[in-house]
C-alpha cells in the first residue's frame, strides 16, 4: 500500500493504540502524556526523543487523514487524543494489537509478537497470531507483510506497511534471542516504565483536579 504516515505518525498512533489497550482507565492522552509514551525507553524500536512540536505537528497530519481525534471533556484544561486505527481498517481487537507491537518495535517473529502483545491481547497460542497475521497480509489493502527469513535466523518477521513498502535491506538485522535473565530484566524494566507511564497520568489527572476547584471557588469570589 502506499505511506499513509511518517515515521512519527507511526509511533504516535502506535502509542495511542498501546495506552488504549494495556491502561484504558488513562486514555485518552493529553499531549504531555502522549510524547512521554513516544519517548518511553521500554518497548519501543528505535528509542526516540520527540519535542512537543514534533508531536503535535503529527497529531496535526493525523486529525487530517481521520487517523486521531482531539476530545475535550468537560471542565477539562487540555485537550486529549484518541486514535481511530480500528475504525479505520475495520480490525479486531486481535490485528490492533498486533499492528500496534509492529509500529513500536519494529519487525518482529510470531514468538515475539505473542510475547510482547500481553498487556494489549492475550493470545492463546502461536496459531492465533498466524491467523491474525493471515487476516492482516490479505486484507485490502494489506497492512502486514511478512518478510524474507534473514540469514542464520530460523523464523520470519513480519512488518506493518503502514508507512509504505518495506525496504529489508535497510532493516536491522535480527537481534539473537536473549538469555533468560536478560529477558527478566527487560520486563523489569517495562514494569517501571509502566509504572512511571501511570504516576505521570494521575499527576496530569490531580493537575485537572485542582485547575477545576480553583475555576469552581472562582465563581464565589
Amino acid at each position: 500500500m502506499d505511506a499513509l504516515m511518517n515515521a512519527v505518525e507511526v509511533r504516535v498512533v502506535g502509542s495511542l493504540v498501546e495506552k488504549q489497550m494495556a491502561t484504558p482507565e488513562y486514555y485518552p492522552l493529553t499531549l504531555n502524556a502522549l510524547v512521554n509514551a513516544c519517548n518511553q525507553l521500554t518497548g519501543r524500536e528505535p528509542v526516540v526523543a520527540y519535542d512537543e512540536r514534533t508531536v503535535a505537528r503529527a497529531l496535526e497530519s493525523l486529525r487530517e487523514k481521520q487517523l486521531v481525534w482531539q476530545v475535550t471533556a468537560a471542565g477539562a484544561r487540555v485537550p486529549k487524543y484518541e486514535h481511530r486505527l480500528s475504525e479505520k481498517f475495520h480490525l479486531a481487537e486481535q490485528e490492533t494489537a498486533v499492528l500496534a507491537i509492529l509500529m513500536l518495535r519494529g519487525p518482529q517473529t510470531v514468538g515475539e509478537i505473542k510475547g510482547r502483545a500481553g498487556r494489549m491481547y492475550e493470545f492463546a497460542e502461536l496459531a492465533e497470531v498466524e491467523m491474525t497475521l493471515e487476516s492482516l497480509t490479505t486484507a485490502e489493502p494489506p497492512l502486514v507483510v511478512k518478510l524474507p527469513r534473514q540469514p542464520g535466523t530460523k523464523e520470519s518477521r513480519y512488518a506493518h506497511l503502514l508507512a509504505g513498502e518495506v525496504h529489508v535491506e535497510e532493516l536491522p538485522a535480527a537481534a539473537p534471542r536473549a538469555d533468560p535473565a536478560v529477558l527478566e530484566v527487560r520486563a523489569e524494566n517495562e514494569r517501571l516504565a509502566q509504572l512511571e507511564s501511570e504516576v505521570a497520568a494521575l499527576r496530569q489527572q490531580l493537575a485537572d483536579l485542582q485547575q477545576q476547584f480553583i475555576d469552581f471557588t472562582r465563581q464565589f469570589e
